[in-house]
């Protein structure tokens, strides 16, 4: 599995950008996603999260109501809709995704990560 996450850019306080990311692959099926954040000399943060059968979605208190997470379960594509953006939204911005794959032995669930897309917010 291979995640491509896209999107990112320099935008000014109280921009919005979108943030893409698909999946690749064959022999799986990604159960839900997950969108963390890492600012410069900051720890990372799960922002939001979304399940691909029913759609639930969690965020965290710092973006809840700025962000908004969806999903194309066909596409196997993960987004996020970021409005309202401030400098402390500055951060190298990472796409996972769970996966569920029949194994030999077994089924085989693991977490896989992207290579992250930087957004940076001027003031």
């Amino acid at each position: 599995v291979q995640l491509q996450a896209s999107g990112g850019g320099l935008v000014q306080a109280g921009g919005s950008l979108r943030l893409s990311c698909a999946a690749s692959g064959s022999g799986f099926r990604i159960t839900g996603w997950e969108w963390y954040r890492q600012g410069l000399g900051k720890q990372r943060e799960l922002v939001a999260s979304i399940t691909t059968s029913s759609g639930r979605v969690n965020y965290a208190d710092s973006v809840k109501g700025r962000f908004t997470i969806s999903r194309d379960a066909a596409k196997n594509m993960v987004y996020l809709q970021i409005s309202s953006l401030q400098p402390e939204d500055t951060a190298i911005y990472v796409c996972a995704a769970h996966t569920y794959s029949e194994g030999v032995t077994g089924p085989i669930v693991a977490r896989e990560w992207g290579q992250g897309t930087q957004v940076t917010v001027s003031s």
